[in-house]
């Protein structure tokens, strides 16, 4: 079998930032056994820890996230090393695309039609809703007045989001008529949808769908803020729900999901409305491993490394999960960088030694530079990563950090 795989994330090796380390390429498909080719842009090129000789061809380009460039790579890794027979990509941003060149070069593998469905926001919600699931009311933006009659169907506030956007990137939360009317004429509308806004408490599943769309392993968590207010500068992260009625619900709940969506042969990542009801409310899914901490938590409590079991799939082998042991709990916090970038930092306080939940902490030193951009998985104000038993015990380790975190930064 002939393997590209696209890459744009870097590994470090500093033995401080622990991001990507889980993407372990060369360890995950058997470069022997099998053809390997690269596309890579310039952070990517970086997280491709392969002994050259093992590598089929391999290719730079500026960024793999732009169609032409991606399929011309993809063209000239066929010219010199022969027909592709699988094409991976593991960015959430690549999917789409991927699957567009896959369709242009007549590569196996899932199509623009079958991404949708955890790509797409609009086109995920008409598949669960004809089957019965809950989910928000929504709308695709057609013009703005399609979008304030929606609105005044459902009332204000209402959620303005790319129907293919990740992180809570470009998404705006309207609250009357007068803002809705001054922030759609600035949208790209071809790609936004309108949707009514749910009042609950956001939970999340991490898990894998098998071969028959059935969920060998998920592991179901519950939001510390959530990802709209991160974007505003507000902390976010999550813990790891202990065994409870309202856990077997969700995981019943993201089974459903998973089946109805026919997601198969791939890890997701399902976000969902808990009501003061206690009614679940489909909120979106993606067909990837969990972004921020999330991947890292699960490899620590319950030995599941969902980029492993991704590739391994994807490269024709078997994949059996291990059953989850015991009932841990854990949990993450992300501390987004302040406004004003770029900033220097001046102090900011390790947690780690007060709080013994703490198992990972990246803290900024004194000196360095924050800059902007990057997602949860950049360099902020401060991450960490909690262990224990006790899910209460987390949760209010993460709001004491929060409470007593202290950091100054200057210009630089």
């Amino acid at each position: 079998m002939h393997i590209v795989l696209v890459n744009r994330w870097p590994r470090f090796s500093d033995g401080i930032r622990w991001d990507n380390e889980l993407t372990r390429y060369e360890e995950f498909i058997d470069h022997d056994k099998h053809r390997v080719s690269y596309v890579v842009d310039a952070l990517g090129a970086e997280g491709v820890l392969v002994d050259p000789a093992r590598i089929a061809h391999f290719v730079q380009v500026e960024d793999v996230n732009d169609y032409d460039a991606l399929r011309s790579a993809v063209q000239e890794v066929t010219e010199k090393a022969g027909p592709v027979d699988q094409l991976i990509a593991l960015s959430e941003f690549t999917l789409e695309i991927a699957a567009r060149v896959r369709v242009a070069l007549g590569i196996p593998g899932p199509s623009p039609e079958q991404v949708a469905v955890y790509r797409d926001k609009v086109r995920m919600k008409e598949v669960l809703a004809e089957a019965g699931v809950r989910v928000p009311r929504f709308a695709p933006c057609a013009d703005l007045e399609s979008c304030v009659a929606f609105a005044g169907s459902t009332g204000y506030p209402v959620i303005l989001k790319p129907v293919d956007g990740a992180a809570s990137i470009g998404v705006h939360r309207v609250d009357d008529e007068a803002e809705l009317r001054e922030i759609v004429p600035t949208l790209d509308l071809t790609r936004y949808e309108i949707e009514e806004f749910v009042t609950g408490v956001i939970h999340h599943v991490d898990g894998f769908a098998d071969a028959r769309c059935e969920v060998p392993f998920q592991v179901a968590s519950v939001y510390v803020n959530d990802c709209l207010a991160f974007g505003s500068g507000s902390p976010l992260g999550s813990v790891v729900l202990r065994e409870s009625e309202l856990r077997t619900r969700i995981e019943d709940f993201t089974r459903e999901c998973i089946a109805v969506l026919g997601m198969y042969d791939t890890p997701f990542h399902l976000e969902l409305f808990v009501t003061e009801s206690g009614e679940l409310v489909f909120l979106e899914v993606g067909g990837r491993v969990g972004g921020s901490e999330v991947p890292h938590l699960v490899n620590r409590l319950f030995g599941v490394n969902l980029y492993e079991a991704w590739l391994r799939a994807l490269s024709g082998e078997s994949v059996d999960l291990p059953p989850k042991s015991g009932d841990p709990s854990g949990g993450w916090l992300v501390l987004p960088k302040p406004d004003g970038l770029p900033l220097r930092v001046r102090r900011a306080s390790p947690m780690k030694e007060r709080f013994e939940t703490v198992w990972r902490e990246l803290v900024p030193r004194p000196g360095q530079v924050l800059e902007p951009g990057g997602s949860y998985d950049a360099l902020h104000s401060g991450r960490f990563i909690l262990l224990h038993e006790d899910q209460q015990r987390v949760t209010d380790d993460i709001h004491r950090i929060i409470e007593t975190f202290e950091f100054e930064v200057e210009q630089p």
